[in-house]
């Protein structure tokens, strides 16, 4: 809710942009990030045996953490708005997602935090799609 009411109390016009889509973008940036986050201290407790396994999965998960970290800082910003650097950095976390939510995919049967980070990848992925579309 508090995505909700700081993009609906926002002063200046947005202009055409679709604020259910901001919204819902910045909200599962935030979400991603937590759980990539997350994912990644929990495959640090994982069994020692477990961890070489989990070297590029933890790499992947702060990957996109940050990425998802900064892309929610940028939407959040409205003055002096470029749609050129919205839609780039749009595509940028699209894609480290899809590339975390596939690397997690790969340890998802064997540790629940890796199926829940991959299921919130994804849909981060699928909400920042949405928003480059809806820029046009």
């Amino acid at each position: 809710m508090a995505v909700s009411d700081m993009v609906r109390s926002y002063p200046a016009d947005l202009g055409d942009i679709d604020r259910e889509a901001l919204v819902r973008c910045i909200e599962e940036c935030l979400s991603c990030a937590q759980s990539c986050t997350a994912c990644a201290d929990a495959c640090l407790s994982e069994a020692d045996e477990q961890l070489p396994m989990l070297r590029k999965c933890v790499r992947s998960n702060l990957d996109c953490a940050d990425i998802c970290e900064t892309t929610a800082r940028v939407l959040s910003r409205h003055t002096g708005y470029d749609a050129n650097i919205t839609r780039e950095i749009l595509r940028a976390c699209a894609t480290v997602c899809r590339s975390c939510a596939d690397e997690c995919e790969q340890h998802a049967s064997m540790h629940e935090h890796c199926d829940l980070c991959a299921q919130q990848c994804r849909r981060c992925e699928q909400a920042c799609n949405a928003l480059v579309e809806s820029l046009g």
